[in-house]
């Protein structure tokens, strides 16, 4: 299972997710699928300029979690 970091990053600066959407460029529906955990697929140009935003790395934004 892949677990997406964006809510954590986003409550760190205190963001919203139409905020997220401005300033990256992508569809505010988008941010929000990343952002509640139910995206089925990511563009990597989406999480490019997701790691642009947070200045972190694909790893900080996405984490494999091991699935029992």
């Amino acid at each position: 299972m892949i677990k997406c970091h964006l809510a954590r990053l986003m409550g760190e600066r205190k963001m919203k997710i139409m905020d997220v959407a401005r300033e990256t460029g992508l569809n505010r529906n988008t941010v929000t699928l990343l952002y509640k955990e139910t995206a089925q697929r990511i563009d990597l140009e989406a999480i490019d300029k997701l790691c642009d935003l947070f200045e972190c790395e694909v790893g900080d934004l996405l984490e494999k979690i091991k699935s029992e």
